[in-house]
């Protein structure tokens, strides 16, 4: 087990080192300086790594290769805000393969190194990336977007699915997906907008209570700005989500097959962006949106059924 450890976690040194060799030869001169201090460290590192647990290692397997690929291609495509993407997630799978060895290590007379090369890795690449990189992707943003066609794609999808069992009429299904999904973005949306401002008025209070503290009459403003952006981005990125269960349907499908095998793919994508950027595992997040995708259309196409047969619904 020790030994699979060790090779993962330096094929995953070699991995980040490649990538930032790579991401070093088209990223823009203000980038530059930052990939030249962390090229040197990130060999350090991996040498290290190799020595540590005896494993030489020259070159990437197959599924970290093509994940090479991607990554790189996604920086190329959207420049600066795609390289500050991959380096946020790179930092976040960083931090949990080190804890995850950290806790194997920690007590033991190897834990003395290893804390040393984990206090490297943890602060001075952070460090390294903190200050070459003015950070331009907000997280709320992340969340926002994510949990807006997230639950878009889910609740309409389980809408349609009911729809289909309890209407016999195409034109109606739409009308009422449509009814739904506009409904159900006004509603993320002001949901949305109350968290964050909520929020926001918590932090303005605190802030101003720590500046009467500390002599300062400055105070906070609250973050109403910010409330309405998150409003705004959940409330689109809904309608987003929402669509992909109902396209099909406007294409012409007479049942819920289509649009469950669509949204499935685009559950399978949204599920790999979301657990790339929190460091989750990704089977187990596609897993679990899955069946949540599942029950969710099986549940409402039931509850359809029920509401056809006992109301007599004839549309």
């Amino acid at each position: 087990m020790e030994q699979n450890l060790g090779k993962q976690l330096v094929l995953d040194e070699l991995f980040d080192l490649t990538l930032y060799k790579k991401l070093s030869k088209f990223a823009a001169e203000d980038l530059k300086p930052m990939f030249a201090e962390l090229i040197p460290t990130e060999t350090k590192h991996f040498a290290f790594w190799q020595d540590f647990f005896s494993v030489k290692v020259e070159q990437l397997d197959f599924r970290r290769r093509l994940k090479l690929s991607v990554l790189t291609f996604v920086a190329r495509i959207f420049g600066n805000l795609g390289t500050h993407l991959v380096l946020e997630a790179i930092e976040v799978y960083g931090v949990r393969k080190y804890v995850t060895v950290w806790e194997k290590y920690k007590g033991t007379p190897t834990g003395t190194a290893v804390q040393k090369i984990l206090e490297d890795e943890f602060k001075h690449e952070d460090d390294i990336v903190s200050s070459s990189i003015e950070r331009r992707i907000h997280p709320e943003r992340v969340r926002d977007i994510f949990l807006g066609l997230n639950d878009g794609l889910v609740e309409i999808l389980g809408a349609v699915s009911g729809f289909f069992a309890a209407l016999s009429s195409i034109p109606a299904v739409i009308s009422a997906s449509f009814a739904v999904a506009v409904a159900g973005a006004f509603s993320m949306a002001a949901g949305a907008y109350a968290a964050v401002n909520s929020q926001g008025e918590v932090e303005r209070i605190e802030s101003a209570k720590k500046a009467f503290l500390q002599g300062n009459a400055n105070e906070t403003e609250g973050g109403s700005a910010s409330a309405i952006q998150s409003a705004i981005v959940v409330g689109i990125s809904y309608i987003l989500g929402a669509l992909v269960p109902v396209i099909p349907v406007l294409a012409g499908a007479k049942s819920i097959f289509w649009p469950f095998v669509i949204a499935a793919v685009i559950m399978i994508f949204i599920s790999t962006v979301i657990a790339f950027l929190s460091g989750m595992r990704m089977s187990r997040r596609i897993l679990t949106n899955l069946i949540i995708l599942a029950i969710a259309v099986s549940v409402t196409y039931a509850v359809g059924l029920l509401v056809r047969s006992v109301f007599g619904v004839n549309i």
